[in-house]
């Protein structure tokens, strides 16, 4: 049987999604990755003396948070302010963002009970999420929203290490150590994912990214073996939604076409890559997001002018281009870039 055919909304007409399947578009569609964060006063100001996760579960401040670069940069998509250990905490594992740190979780994941103790999460757990999109998408009136979620890789890693790692030593070990015990948990986690990301396009969310932060610390073959199969069965449970796709990693040159055949509509590229080579690698099924260094805003505007130009340019040889940052903006760039960056690239045609 074949999927319903999408409805007709500015937001499945909006460049971002013509873009992301493939189809004709005037010009590039822009938008950041962390583009509602640390980089905009606005958003310091709006957030002083709330923690992370307190701040996910207040809808109107997720509205606010989220509507302050489509205001000011007048990028083409607003991502929801959230984080990937969103649904984890509302599901009841015990954690905490820590400022200066990040994910910390109070009982590291090590055994098969630690495995078994982690509870699914349930739609209405995350309620507030729901209500915020909504809100959103009455406010966005039209511009498309692009809801996210972590993979179950980089949500195992953050688990099984208690936090933030460099090595992911103990992951690996786990992975490797326990591979039955491991299919188990990245199981469940992408039951969570799929959960949750289901909630966020059925409120309204015009796009759904998947995040696999980490990923890129695996080797090809323990990627094929351990983790592609959990982040394919994420996009395989919300085929029915007819919604673009994008999955994302950072470091993930060697591993981009098998992202790629884990099922998405678009593979986020991080700027060690090329576009017009990543394109190849991920082949010609799929469109490409990404890919211009984010230290790179840093400097001055001819280099950041350069750089874009490149990357809109090798961006042409990809089916689908959606222009972004290889990886999250940085705190200390400079607003004023980001808006110059998304004027120039609306200024040149496809």
């Amino acid at each position: 049987m074949s999927a319903p055919a999408a409805s007709t909304t500015p937001e499945t007409t909006s460049l971002l999604v013509r873009a992301m399947r493939r189809e004709p578009v005037e010009r590039t569609p822009v938008w950041f990755m962390r583009q509602a964060g640390r980089s905009l006063p606005e958003y310091r100001a709006v957030r002083a003396g709330i923690g992370m996760l307190d701040a996910c579960t207040r809808p109107d401040l997720v509205t606010e948070i989220t509507l302050q670069p489509v205001r000011r940069h007048g990028v083409d998509a607003a991502i929801l302010f959230s984080d990937i250990m969103v649904p984890l905490k509302a599901a009841g594992v015990d954690l905490d963002i820590t400022a200066g740190v990040g994910p910390v979780v109070a009982a590291p994941v090590r055994t098969e009970a630690d495995v078994a103790a982690i509870p699914e999460l349930d739609p209405g757990q995350v309620g507030y999420v729901d209500e915020a999109v909504r809100m959103l998408v009455r406010e966005l009136a039209g511009t498309p929203l692009i809801g996210f979620a972590g993979a179950p890789f980089t949500l195992a890693s953050y688990l099984i290490e208690g936090g933030p790692s460099r090595e992911h030593a103990r992951t690996k070990a786990f992975m490797h150590g326990a591979p039955d015990l491991w299919a188990r948990l990245l199981g469940r986690l992408a039951t969570t994912a799929a959960t949750f990301l289901r909630v966020q396009v059925e409120a309204g969310a015009a796009a759904i990214q998947l995040f696999d932060s980490w990923a890129g610390a695996l080797s090809a073959r323990d990627y094929a073996r351990f983790v592609q199969p959990h982040s394919a069965a994420v996009f395989a449970a919300l085929a029915d939604l007819d919604v673009p796709t994008v999955h994302f990693g950072v470091g993930t040159g060697e591993l981009l076409g098998l992202m790629g055949e884990a099922g998405a509509d678009v593979v986020g590229v991080d700027w060690r890559v090329p576009l017009d080579e990543a394109s190849r690698r991920v082949g010609p099924g799929r469109a490409v997001q990404g890919n211009l260094d984010p230290a790179l805003l840093l400097a001055d505007w001819p280099v950041v002018e350069a750089e874009v130009r490149r990357v809109l340019a090798d961006g042409r040889a990809a089916p689908g281009h959606v222009f972004n940052l290889g990886h999250g903006v940085l705190p200390e760039t400079d607003p004023a870039a980001l808006t110059r960056v998304v004027e120039l690239v609306h200024s040149v045609r496809r």
